[in-house]
């Protein structure tokens, strides 16, 4: 496991779904509600001491913000979400880690493949290597063919790693 503690935890908006969901496959603890309303979204980032994610501009001009007691990345309207992705991991200088659950943003372990055969698809249990369960919704992870494009998108996010160092995703495996 790689804990990181440089990177802050985020709040994103209810427009932010599928950002919240890849930050979380990046490591970064990214809480995201379906429909939640802006009061309920500052209330929960200030009690949790998170960043907020919005594109909404007017969000921002909350006095909370502008005495600088709660912190904010705004996103630029327009933003496909491989750019989201990028400009969110710049702008907050975010640092790729162990996924998070994409579901529920808990953490993830590994486990024995005999653990999950009972939720596991046949073929995937027969192929797959790597097996991780939710700590806190007990969802089951495995390295399917959706995992090579986390990978890409992982990869191009970590620095480049010196020659004869191995590189955190071996570490990872």
């Amino acid at each position: 496991m790689f804990p990181d503690r440089t990177n802050p935890r985020l709040a994103c908006d209810a427009m932010c779904g599928g950002l919240a969901r890849w930050l979380r496959a990046l490591g970064i603890d990214a809480s995201y509600t379906l429909d939640i309303d802006d009061a309920d979204l500052v209330r929960h980032a200030l009690a949790e001491c998170r960043t907020v994610v919005s594109s909404d501009m007017r969000l921002f001009h909350r006095r909370l913000f502008t005495a600088g007691q709660l912190h904010g990345l705004l996103l630029p309207v327009g933003l496909r979400l491989a750019e989201q992705i990028r400009f969110a991991v710049e702008q907050l200088h975010l640092h790729v880690t162990d996924p998070r659950c994409t579901l529920c943003n808990g953490q993830l372990v590994r486990v024995a493949r005999e653990e999950v055969g009972d939720v596991v698809p046949a073929l995937s249990l027969l192929h797959g290597r790597n097996f991780h369960r939710c700590t806190t919704c007990r969802h089951v992870f495995w390295e399917g063919s959706h995992w090579k494009k986390i990978t890409l998108v992982r990869e191009s996010l970590l620095p480049p790693t010196p020659p004869g160092i191995p590189s955190r995703e071996q570490k990872i495996g």
